[in-house]
C-alpha cells in the first residue's frame, strides 16, 4: 500500500460538542445530578474528515463556522489533524454549530444539534475533482448535499443521518450510502439503492446491492466509552477501503475495526492509526 491513500473530501456539518456524562440518560421531565460537562471539535462531516486525514488519507472539509471563538476552535482542530480547511467558511451572522449530547455509563448518548452556521453555507465557488470522494451527510441543508451529488464528477457517498425522505435524484447519484440499522427501516427507497452499507453495532456491517446482501462481516467485541464518534469514523475507513479497490467482506471488516477503535475513545474524533492497521 502506497503512502498516501485517495483523496477524501466532506461536505458537511462543523459542532462544537457539549458532553454531559451521567450513569444513565434521564427520561422525560427528569433531572439527572452528579453529570461531568466537557466540550470537543465535533460535528457529523468534521468527524469524518478528521478520520479520514488520521487513518491516512488526502482529507478536505467543506462546510462553515461563526466568526466566533468556538469556530476558531473548530478550524484549528481540523487543521491540527490534517483536514485542508481552505473551504470552510467563517460567517459573521451565524454563531459555530453546536450539539448538546448527553452520554451514559455504558456509551448511549442522546443528542441535540443546534445547527447555527452549518444552515448558512453554500458551495458557490468549490469544485471537485473527478479523483476525489464526495463524503455527505445529512446535518447540513438538503439543497447543499444535492448540490454537491450534481457538482461531484467522482465517487458520490451519502451518510443518510439524520433519517430523512431523500429525492430520487440524489439516490440515483449515490455510489454509496451509508446509515445504521434503524436509519435503513427508516429510508423505505435504500432497499432499491445501488449500494448501501448497514451498519449494526455489536452485530457487524453488512453491504446490499438492490436491496440483496453481497456481504457481512462481524464486529470485534470492545469495551464502549463513547458512540458518538464511531459511525463517522466507519464511514471514512468504508469509503478509504472501497477506494483501495478492496472487496466489500474486507472493506467492511476494516471500517468496523475502525469503529470498535471509535468506541474505545472518549473523544467525537478519536485517536486512529493508519487505515493499514485494521486491513485483515
Amino acid at each position: 500500500m502506497g503512502t498516501q491513500l485517495p483523496a477524501v473530501t466532506v461536505v458537511g456539518s462543523i459542532n462544537l460538542d457539549m458532553i454531559a456524562t451521567t450513569d444513565r440518560l434521564p427520561t422525560a421531565g427528569e433531572t439527572i445530578g452528579g453529570g461531568v460537562l466537557s466540550q470537543q471539535p465535533g460535528g457529523k462531516g468534521a468527524n469524518q474528515a478528521v478520520a479520514a486525514a488520521r487513518l491516512g488519507g488526502s482529507s478536505r472539509m467543506i462546510g462553515a463556522v461563526g466568526n466566533d471563538a468556538q469556530g476558531r476552535l473548530m478550524l484549528e482542530a481540523l487543521s491540527s489533524a490534517g483536514v485542508d480547511t481552505a473551504d470552510v467558511a467563517v460567517l459573521d451572522g451565524d454563531a459555530t454549530g453546536t450539539a448538546l449530547i448527553v452520554v451514559d455509563r455504558d456509551g448511549e448518548n442522546q443528542i441535540v444539534v443546534c445547527p447555527g452556521a452549518n444552515s448558512g453555507f453554500s458551495l458557490e465557488g468549490v469544485s471537485f475533482g473527478p479523483d476525489e470522494s464526495v463524503l455527505c451527510q445529512l446535518e447540513v441543508g438538503l439543497d447543499v448535499v444535492l448540490e454537491a451529488a450534481r457538482k461531484s464528477s467522482g465517487f458520490f457517498v451519502l451518510n443518510a443521518a439524520p433519517a430523512m425522505d431523500l429525492p430520487a435524484e440524489l439516490l440515483e447519484r449515490c455510489d454509496l450510502v451509508i446509515v445504521n440499522e434503524t436509519e435503513y427501516e427508516l429510508i423505505p427507497a435504500l432497499a432499491d439503492a445501488k449500494l448501501v452499507a448497514v451498519t449494526y453495532g455489536k452485530n457487524g456491517s453488512a453491504m446490499f446491492e438492490h436491496g440483496r446482501k453481497v456481504a457481512k462481516a462481524p464486529a470485534a467485541a470492545v469495551t464502549v466509552a463513547n458512540t458518538i464518534g464511531a459511525g463517522d469514523a466507519f464511514c471514512a475507513a468504508l469509503v478509504l477501503a472501497l477506494r483501495l479497490g478492496l472487496p466489500y467482506q474486507r472493506a467492511l471488516a476494516a471500517a468496523n475495526a475502525v469503529g470498535a477503535d471509535a468506541v474505545g475513545d472518549d473523544a467525537s474524533q478519536p485517536v486512529l492509526g493508519r487505515l493499514e492497521k485494521y486491513l485483515a
